[in-house]
């Protein structure tokens, strides 16, 4: 079977939630179905370490689609033509977008519908093209793929597709998160957080992460507690974060706040794993990736209450109002007291990593992808 894949955010250095699901599901799918062909369809040059076999054909199909215009020149234009190139008998797309000019079999991997939850935090022209472009996709789609069973209902719900034609397949962790020895934890702790313990936020930035409400909580925590704590912001500065800014250079303990930029994944493994707790109090997720990740390193986490992170976290995690800078802050002075709390939660990191490996993913997607294809031959 020859099977074509929209690869266009696999990029070296800038891999985030989707590119990061991307990556890991294909290099395991690929490498344990050698006897199917896939061809990748990238939108610019790409990294040799992307191929991940000899089963693998690259191709790079222009232009770069980074706008809704140029989106749907790759999508309607360039990709249906392609297919058809290539004699595809299975299209996957694991960014939330596909070609409604195609008759080929597709499995359409939805992540989250943010852009309906939080329009205002959404460009324009992306609002626009996403709200018109994503009930047509998901219609559109043999089947749907998502990262949680809240999104699935969220999915189903507002765009009126039948339940039993959307997958839940979660997200994983890379294995290079896991917990640290005593003496890795103070070395990452004199490395970014002048030797003292820290809470760290990982995302990039931008509203939806609701960073300006985490340093209001760090603000009011601090004033509260008198405590040496550090917070490290691990993430790239995304797009309207022009609140980020202006806070980050006039907020009140703005020396107790360490901003990090983006991290490979080595380097960001060391960051969570010597935390003290992860805060992750997003206003919505589909799933959230960097929640996984801490608990993969035995750090206990303060989480939102809403869409999928209380999925995502389980008995791992004090839940928050993303909303409420004083509950943020009185979960995070909770965590930081109480240390037979921490404790606890620590304690019930290992069951709920359990649930979420990326070799279940690739399983779960493959699955997906195989009922696509007995559906369309039906």
């Amino acid at each position: 079977m020859r099977i074509a894949v929209n690869t266009r955010l696999l990029l070296k250095g800038k891999l985030e939630g989707i590119g990061w699901f991307t990556h890991r599901t294909l290099e395991k799918i690929v490498l344990q179905h050698p006897e199917h062909e896939f061809i990748f369809f990238f939108d610019r040059p790409y990294d040799p370490s992307f191929i991940f076999g000899p089963n693998v054909t690259p191709v790079v199909v222009s232009p770069q689609a980074r706008h809704p215009i140029l989106f749907n020149i790759w999508f309607e234009w360039r990709i249906p033509a392609l297919l058809k190139k290539y004699k595809v008998d299975l299209f996957l797309s694991p960014d939330s977008q596909t070609s409604l000019k195609t008759s080929v079999p597709t499995c359409l991997v939805m992540h989250d519908l943010a852009f309906e939850h939080y329009p205002e935090h959404f460009k324009l022209s992306h609002r626009l093209y996403w709200r018109h472009y994503s009930p047509l996709f998901a219609r559109k789609a043999t089947r749907l793929a998502t990262v949680s069973t809240y999104s699935k209902e969220d999915i189903a719900q507002r765009y009126n597709v039948p339940l039993d034609k959307i997958d839940v397949v979660y997200n994983g962790a890379h294995d290079e998160y896991r917990p640290l020895t005593h003496t890795e934890r103070e070395e990452v702790k004199e490395q970014y957080a002048d030797g003292c313990e820290y809470f760290v936020f990982a995302g990039a930035l931008h509203p939806r992460k609701n960073i300006v409400n985490l340093l209001k909580a760090f603000i009011a925590f601090k004033k509260k507690h008198r405590s040496d704590m550090k917070l490290v912001i691990v993430g790239r500065m995304a797009w309207k974060y022009e609140a980020v800014l202006e806070m980050k250079d006039e907020m009140p303990f703005k020396d107790d706040v360490k901003w990090v930029g983006y991290m490979d994944v080595t380097e960001l493994s060391r960051v969570l794993g010597g935390a003290y707790a992860l805060v992750y109090a997003s206003l919505f997720e589909g799933f959230g990736i960097p929640i996984l990740e801490a608990l993969q390193c035995n750090v206990p986490a303060v989480v939102s209450n809403t869409s999928s992170m209380p999925e995502v976290a389980g008995d791992a995690a004090l839940l928050v109002d993303p909303t409420n800078v004083d509950d943020i802050a009185e979960k995070m002075g909770m965590i930081y007291k109480d240390e037979r709390l921490r404790a606890k939660l620590i304690e019930a990191a290992p069951a709920q990593v359990e649930k979420f490996n990326w070799q279940k993913s690739s399983e779960r997607l493959w699955s997906c992808m195989m009922k696509c294809v007995d559906e369309a031959g039906k």
